[in-house]
């Protein structure tokens, strides 16, 4: 299969590439600094571009099998963000379309359901905090609800799937990778290596993911003849951030970091996503603590290499 990747040299893409080539996939990657990633390079083909540049879009689409749509577009304003992200997967998802591409992937996220309730799985319905939330949700409709043109009524025949991660990390999987642009697990190595506290939430965490583990999902639902179907990709694991730093201290044993817990008055239980459906439609279900230790790790030994 041919594949068009938007975003496949981030945290989250990255692996999602190395995992289409594994499984003997052809890859074709939108970047928009593809000179900074010539390891990448030597495996697949890297494209300069934008999600806005509708024309290179159309031209590299054509011929692909599918198209994985992970590059976020941003704004500060609601207009500015509807026209970088959801408009521009809007505009792909038609270029797509006409291409004849067979298979869509949207790459949503957690924010697009909004508050925590109970039971949050696939089926709640989307109540969105902020603009990025927003611009999720909104996106998330123009996909699904793609199934015919007005006026023609012609039929779609693209399969159209949505992937929604939550909070997914990385270590760089080649020398000049990426990890994820959140910055909390190198200000905890930081504190660690640097003898300072570490100041957090009591209580707070969630679900953690890698991008090895997520770019699974993308892979098995690309190969599938789903259509029109969410799946939410967290670890089936809570993990809090006083146990991240925790870890970081067991990493750095020499350490003379405290941890130091704000109390909001958040409970000790969580409230946690629901995650079976990936597990019965799949069989993936992801425990991340092993992969979370090895990150903590790899941002503890960057941290010792900051201070050196």
């Amino acid at each position: 299969m041919k594949i068009f990747i938007t975003g496949g040299t981030g945290n989250i893409g990255q692996y999602v590439t190395l995992a289409a080539l594994k499984n003997g996939h052809e890859a074709i990657v939108l970047s928009r600094n593809p000179e900074k990633y010539p390891s990448l390079a030597k495996k697949t083909k890297l494209v300069k571009g934008t999600i806005t540049d509708y024309d290179l879009l159309a031209d590299y689409v054509k011929g692909c099998d599918a198209v994985i749509h992970i590059a976020l577009g941003w704004g500060n304003e609601p207009v500015s963000m509807f026209t970088n992200d959801t408009a521009a997967t809007v505009n792909l998802l038609e270029i797509a379309e006409k291409a004849g591409v067979k298979k869509f992937i949207y790459t949503s996220s957690t924010a697009a359901m909004g508050h925590m309730r109970s039971g949050m799985d696939e089926t709640v319905m989307n109540l969105p905090l902020d603009l990025y939330g927003s611009t999720k949700s909104a996106s998330e409709a123009y996909v699904l609800g793609f199934t015919k043109y007005y006026g023609s009524n012609k039929e779609v025949s693209m399969k159209r799937n949505i992937i929604r991660p939550g909070y997914t990390y990385s270590n760089p999987p080649f020398p000049d990778g990426s990890s994820q642009s959140d910055t909390r697990f190198r200000d905890i190595a930081d504190a660690v290596v640097n003898d300072k506290p570490v100041t957090l939430t009591k209580h707070d965490g969630t679900q953690f993911i890698s991008s090895g583990e997520i770019a699974q999902l993308y892979i098995k639902l690309i190969e599938s003849d789903k259509n029109g179907e969410t799946y939410l990709a967290l670890g089936n694991v809570f993990t809090t951030w006083e146990r991240i730093a925790q870890i970081a201290l067991e990493c750095y044993p020499k350490s003379k970091s405290e941890i130091k817990l704000n109390d909001l008055g958040w409970g000790a239980d969580p409230s946690l996503y629901g995650v079976k459906k990936m597990e019965r439609d799949f069989g993936l279900s992801f425990d991340s603590r092993n992969d979370l230790r090895d990150h903590i790790k790899w941002n503890i030994d960057e941290a010792v290499k900051r201070k050196v």
